[in-house]
């Protein structure tokens, strides 16, 4: 991330000795929550960077890449992004409606034909670009169906594991399952992402990896941004809950929920046949995420119109069940209430997480980008862990 790692050392000016004072004070906050949920066997290793005002304020890697090889975490180390890659792709879609080549109102039937959905009673229904990506479409994830569910019967993959189809065998297979609801009627997430994947392929001509490289990651100068990894010593082991401690995820491994279950891969990460799955299919550095962030943030990405449509709530009409005080953009659950959803984040703020173990936040009043990866699913992405590490943030 060369603009932040420039900032983080030149940007200081006249109140460096404060700036630094503050840094300081930050770091005492922090790392002892690192520390210390490391100590405790929640999380196997981590790596938290955050940026406040463009310049990089904390950076720790802690723990480790692979514990039973005692291989230390590195700054640089891969993660498997699971549903961080929904931004980035979110992103790539906006700028393309930025250069006129999607239609973010137009139904997803225009750029994939075989797409032409239908409810449940036979009436058709295609939801269009705006609300796939706003998850109103009427889709939903296999994983929080049972086993006997519409999406398993079809043989729908969710993206994450090791399902040797490509990507437009899932997305017809997913055209043939009746949708939940009316596009736009309602909130659940799903697998949209997936499918935007798909309209920005057929869009654009390219595979979809292509379409992010050039939208996202070489504008921003980002080399760890990826759908595929190439040197498998970067990419940090994957690691289950469990006690007393954390385990190494099976090759598959289903963490069961309440309701239905997640199927992971963690060999998807390295492998060449697995089809880049616009919801989940992406890898990356902390650093490399961070500066992504940023340059969403500071408006570098997308023009004045589709920068809002990411950072504002696009559905007010609608209640989230599943969060309350939130509502959704374009892009990532954005912060109504503050008081309802028991957050200390401002109004506005926009998040997301990854069940790999990872959360991010942006914070737009007090210009703040945060990016927490560990490799323990789910830890490093819900519960006391990231919890701890945003209170500490706004204890000042």
């Amino acid at each position: 991330m060369p603009s932040l790692l420039l900032a983080s050392a030149l940007g200081l000016g006249l109140g460096a000795p404060l700036a630094l004072a503050e840094d300081a004070a930050l770091a005492a906050r922090l790392d002892p929550i690192l520390e210390r949920a490391i100590a405790q066997q929640r999380i196997v290793g981590t790596v938290v960077m955050i940026a406040r005002h463009g310049r990089v304020v904390y950076r720790r890697a802690a723990g480790f890449a692979d514990r039973e090889a005692q291989r230390p975490m590195q700054e640089d180390q891969l993660f498997r992004f699971a549903s961080l890659t929904k931004p980035v792709v979110a992103v790539t879609t906006l700028r393309l409606a930025d250069q006129n080549r999607l239609d973010l109102q137009a139904p997803v039937s225009r750029y994939l034909p075989y797409f032409t959905t239908r409810l449940a009673d036979g009436t058709p229904a295609v939801p269009t670009l705006a609300q796939l990506l706003s998850h109103t479409s009427g889709l939903h994830y296999g994983f929080s169906e049972d086993a006997d569910g519409p999406y398993h019967r079809a043989g729908v993959s969710d993206g994450l594991d090791g399902a040797t189809l490509t990507l437009e065998d899932n997305l017809r297979r997913l055209a043939g399952v009746p949708l939940d609801f009316p596009p736009g009627s309602a909130w659940r997430y799903s697998l949209g992402l997936d499918v935007v994947g798909g309209v920005l392929q057929a869009a654009s001509g390219a595979p979809l990896p292509d379409v992010v490289r050039r939208e996202v990651a070489t504008p921003l100068d980002l080399q760890d941004l990826t759908f595929q990894v190439s040197d498998a010593a970067r990419l940090a082991t994957a690691y289950r809950d469990g006690y007393p401690r954390p385990e190494p995820m099976s090759e598959p491994y289903l963490l069961p929920l309440p309701k239905g279950g997640i199927l992971y891969s963690p060999a998807r990460a390295l492998s060449a046949m697995a089809f880049p799955s616009g919801g989940g299919g992406m890898q990356g550095s902390a650093g490399a995420y961070l500066a992504f962030l940023e340059g969403l943030r500071q408006g570098r990405l997308l023009s004045p119109a589709s920068q809002r449509l990411f950072m504002e709530d696009q559905i007010p009409q609608l209640q989230r069940e599943d969060a309350p005080g939130w509502g959704f953009s374009l892009g990532a659950a954005v912060l109504r209430d503050a008081r309802v959803a028991k957050t200390p984040q401002s109004p506005g703020t926009l998040q997301w997480g990854g069940v790999y173990g990872n959360a991010w936040f942006i914070d737009p009043v007090r210009e703040l980008s945060v990016v927490i990866l560990t490799n323990t699913a789910i830890a490093g992405m819900t519960g006391p862990f990231p919890d701890a590490i945003r209170d500490a943030l706004y204890a000042d």
